[in-house]
Formats: C-alpha cells, sequence, structure tokens
C-alpha cells in the first residue's frame, strides 16, 4: 500500500464479534434467534411494536455488559493519529467505536443509543428502555421507535459516503458479509474511483472477489497490524 492519504474503512459485525455481540445473522440465519423480518423492517414495527421495541431494548442493555476490544482501539488510534482524511463508517449499531474513542465516525444504520421520532424525524439519544408510544420531545408526538434503519429503509448519510469512497486512495472493509446493501457495493465504488481496497475478514465475504487483497483471521489481530503498518 503507497501513496495513501484520504481513507475510507467499514465495519461489520464481525469487529464487534470478539467483544461477546452476537453478529446480525448467525449461521442459523437469526439474529438473537428473532428472524429479521420479525424484528428489523417497517412491517414488523407496525404488527407487532412491543416485541420490536423490547429487541432493541434487549440489544441496548448488552452493550453494559461488553467492551470495545483491539480492533477498535486500533482504529481509535489511527484516527487520532492519521494526518489525512479519514472515514469510519460503520453497520453495527453499538457504540464501541465511540467507547475506543474513534471521532471521525458514521453510523449508515443507525445506533441503539437513540431514539428516532416517526413524526418530525428528530433524534434524540436514548439509554433507557424506549416502549412503544414514548412522546417526542421536539414535537409531542407519541412517535419514537428504535432509531435503527430498518430493511427497506435508506441507510444515513449516503451522500457523505460516496463522496468519501470517491476520494479514497485506500478503501478497507473489516468483518463484514458483503451480502448486505448498499454497503456491500462500497468496494466496487472504491475500485472505480482507483482506490486501492483490502478486505480484513474471519473468512472470504460474498464480496471477496471485488477486494486487490483479502486477509483472513481474528480482527483484533488483522486490524491492529494494518493500522501499524499504516502509522509505520
Amino acid at each position: 500500500m503507497t501513496d495513501i492519504y484520504n481513507i475510507v474503512i467499514l465495519t461489520g459485525a464481525g469487529i464487534s464479534a470478539e467483544s461477546g455481540l452476537a453478529t446480525f445473522r448467525g449461521p442459523d440465519g437469526l439474529w438473537e434467534g428473532h428472524r429479521v423480518e420479525d424484528v428489523c423492517t417497517p412491517e414488523a414495527l407496525a404488527r407487532d411494536p412491543v416485541l420490536v421495541h423490547r429487541f432493541y431494548d434487549e440489544r441496548r442493555a448488552k452493550l453494559a455488559q461488553v467492551q470495545p476490544n483491539a480492533a477498535h482501539q486500533a482504529l481509535a488510534a489511527l484516527d487520532a493519529a492519521w494526518s489525512g482524511e479519514l472515514m469510519i463508517v460503520t453497520q453495527n449499531v453499538d457504540d464501541l467505536h465511540e467507547r475506543a474513542g474513534a471521532r471521525r465516525l458514521i453510523h449508515m444504520h443507525g445506533e441503539l443509543k437513540s431514539a428516532l421520532c416517526a413524526g418530525c424525524g428528530k433524534a434524540v439519544g436514548w439509554a433507557d428502555p424506549l416502549p412503544p408510544g414514548s412522546v417526542c420531545g421536539g414535537c409531542g408526538q407519541h412517535a419514537l421507535r428504535p432509531d435503527i434503519v430498518f430493511f427497506g429503509e435508506m441507510p444515513y448519510h449516503m451522500e457523505a459516503i460516496d463522496a468519501a469512497i470517491s476520494d479514497a486512495d485506500l478503501f478497507v472493509s473489516i468483518g463484514t458479509s458483503g451480502a448486505v446493501y448498499p454497503a456491500a457495493g462500497f468496494v466496487q465504488l472504491a475500485r472505480h474511483a482507483g482506490a486501492q481496497t483490502l478486505e480484513l475478514n474471519l473468512d472470504p465475504s460474498a464480496g471477496s472477489s471485488y477486494f486487490d487483497e483479502t486477509r483472513l483471521g481474528p480482527a483484533s489481530e488483522l486490524v491492529p497490524a494494518l493500522v501499524r503498518d499504516l502509522l509505520g
């Protein structure tokens, strides 16, 4: 890797798995024992808001039981030391990147510690249980929901992400399945823009063939090694 100034890093569930958080879809196709269609779609929220709200309340409470691992800490160190442009785009809804110290960070799929008003669109930090019908402090409607991008909804900050990828010299994907779009297509955008592309994953992803290089192993080992190389 040479002539690198602008970096975009995409992280997925694999980077948080070593901290004890379940990957989005396990080998059985379920997320914490639930079908994704039952807890992560607008239709599921309309059909059974109690189940959906309880599911994310449980995920939010679990954050207090886990800590950032060496991969999160290495990316935070890169964030602090890198003099060029850097954007860390995470598909994860946990707060482990922030707790490790990352600042140049975008949550494209929302955050567990945020509530979104379905009425006015205002998002607010939220650390407690969020029962259906919770009141929005902005507009007064009983319309707060988990601030999670459900399937069928548009991910956040896509314009900023696309702009960063178009200017990137290096695109790195860490711990992603390569199966969830639009994030799975980022590597192709990066290649088209002329960026070097690198995948770090426990196993090859659905998009491994698009990367210039794939390194396999635990994120807690591969990410610190990459950061050492980048910082020289």
